[in-house]
């Protein structure tokens, strides 16, 4: 379900189940086993060669274990240590071992972040996520100057080349060119410092226009 709900936030599309599949790094066959009893219990529905959608009782248990998941990923990052690309894999185990209750102490501990380290928004445990305006940086144009919001989490090697750039959440880029033949964006960070990302490494990261989140008063104007 989880995989379902981050599929949909990242895409905008529909959950296929290749694309499931890809993302669990498990058979397409067993995705459709697993579409089929999700919908049996209520918790999606799924239509053949198209994919599956959460139901509201769906969204809600993908946003629970969406907050579990990210908490975990907040502490072992701020308080034992872990790197930013390790973080994921290790929740992805611990987050099924754990009670609410103890998600719920884990927060407090915490502080009740906002974000976990790859920038994702932790939803609160009334089940309310903020509202998401960012979009991939492979859909940003030359001349924007953007602050990186967050990354998808699921690629260690990913997240180690964009740690060791400092390519992450909260850092200001300008686009100077998006090449039409091969997808590569490339952007100077608040160094000066330039990098041609390719067009799979901008689409696993995602920015916000810096120019609104100023007349907004949001994170860029701090």
């Amino acid at each position: 379900m989880k995989a379902i709900w981050e599929i949909a936030v990242d895409s905008g599309e529909v959950s296929s189940t290749k694309g499931v599949a890809e993302r669990l790094s498990i058979s397409a066959a067993s995705v459709s086993n697993m579409f089929a009893r999700l919908q049996e219990m209520g918790l999606v529905e799924h239509e053949r060669y198209r994919g599956a959608t959460l139901t509201e009782r769906g969204r809600r248990e993908a946003l629970r274990l969406v907050r579990r998941h990210r908490l975990i990923e907040t502490f072992l990052l701020e308080h034992l240590g872990y790197p930013w690309q390790e973080v994921h894999e290790e929740a992805e185990r611990l987050e099924h071992a754990v009670s609410d209750g103890f998600t719920e102490r884990l927060a407090d501990f915490l502080g009740h972040p906002d974000h976990d380290p790859h920038g994702g928004p932790i939803p609160s445990s009334e089940g309310i996520l903020e509202a998401d305006d960012s979009f991939p940086l492979s859909q940003a144009v030359a001349g924007k100057r953007l602050r990186i919001s967050k990354v998808r989490d699921e690629d260690a090697e990913m997240l180690e080349y964009l740690g060791d750039r400092n390519l992450v959440p909260g850092r200001l880029v300008t686009v100077r060119e998006v090449r039409d033949l091969d997808g590569v964006v490339i952007v100077e960070d608040e160094e000066a410092e330039v990098y041609a990302l390719g067009e799979p490494l901008a689409r696993y990261m995602f920015v916000r226009d810096e120019s609104t989140v100023k007349k907004s008063g949001g994170e860029g104007a701090a």
